[in-house]
């Protein structure tokens, strides 16, 4: 007899198995957020940051371009590295000096984009993962999801980096608040469900932008609209179920954890024995679960 899927509760704690050996950022994340440190994570934590951090060329890059960069600059800010690591600021510099530069998503324009606000007459701030001629799609970012056209792949990839660049100090310069006011003005595109933006981008594009300083409230409507589009069994469709759960953890707003409670049985439902979503993007996308179930109270 097939044994019932787990509840929510049960479902935590079978993540919390799933990253008891993990000496990985995520097992360090996620044993943080369930409150019950192993013995030694201090010293391991220390321990990865020094390696992430060792890992930086003195230019500010990682190897592999902007995608890896960037995600490294999460990875030491979220494993609390400070600030004056001297990482930390050499990736920051790296990462300004790519904005508005040729083959960013903001460059160009053609008629569907301009009617989009989505054009070089509407953007600025995007960040450049290479030039124009250098094709940089298919991009699977570090929450698994995998972006195949190549205009998606640039605008995906400046996200992230927006968002690496905001949780340091340089959240305050002109360049990164270009960014913000650029995604910010595409909200009015963002009125239909797979509509010019499809499903996913406006989702990577809302962790960006919850990772802005300042006020939530104004996440607001695009989370209620994000919510509204929940189908019955909590998932999203045509949208990538981590996708929607990592940006609505991000916007913490009150129409997100509603959402993120309606997703939270189905969630828990699809774990698997070994205690995974599966294989693409394992340990990061149980962390994104994890972390969904908790804030859904499970």
């Amino acid at each position: 007899m097939k044994s019932p899927p787990p509840t929510p509760g049960e479902a935590i704690e079978r993540l919390a198995r799933f990253f008891t050996p993990h000496q990985t950022r995520q097992g360090l994340l996620a044993r943080r957020a369930l409150g019950r440190p192993a013995p030694g994570d201090a010293a391991v934590t220390l321990k990865l940051i020094r390696h992430l951090a060792a890992e930086v060329h003195r230019d500010g890059t990682t190897r592999g371009g902007l995608l890896p960069t960037a995600f490294r600059l999460i990875e030491l800010l979220e494993l609390g590295a400070d600030e004056e690591t001297a990482a930390i600021p050499r990736i920051t510099h790296w990462l300004l000096a790519q904005q508005d530069q040729p083959g960013a998503y903001s460059d160009g324009c053609t008629k569907p984009r301009h009617e989009a606000g989505a054009c070089e007459h509407f953007l600025q701030g995007f960040f450049s993962p290479a030039p124009e001629a250098q094709r940089v799609a298919p991009v699977s970012l570090p929450n698994g999801k995998a972006f195949r056209a190549e205009l998606a792949a640039r605008f995906a990839l400046s996200c992230l980096a927006l968002r690496a660049v905001l949780g340091t100090s340089a959240r305050t310069r002109t360049g990164p608040g270009k960014h913000l006011a650029s995604l910010a003005s595409l909200r009015g595109a963002w009125d239909q469900w797979n509509g010019y933006f499809p499903p996913d981008l406006v989702l990577t594009a809302l962790t960006a932008l919850a990772a802005g300083p300042g006020d939530r409230r104004p996440l607001g409507p695009i989370t209620g609209f994000i919510a509204a589009q929940q189908a019955e069994d909590g998932r999203w469709p045509q949208a990538d179920w981590f996708v929607a759960l990592e940006a609505l953890l991000a916007a913490g707003t009150p129409e997100a954890t509603t959402a993120i409670r309606r997703a939270a049985p189905a969630l828990a439902a699809s774990l698997r024995a070994d205690g995974s979503f599966g294989p693409a993007a394992q340990q990061e996308r149980a962390l994104i679960g994890l972390r969904a179930l908790l804030a859904a109270g499970a």
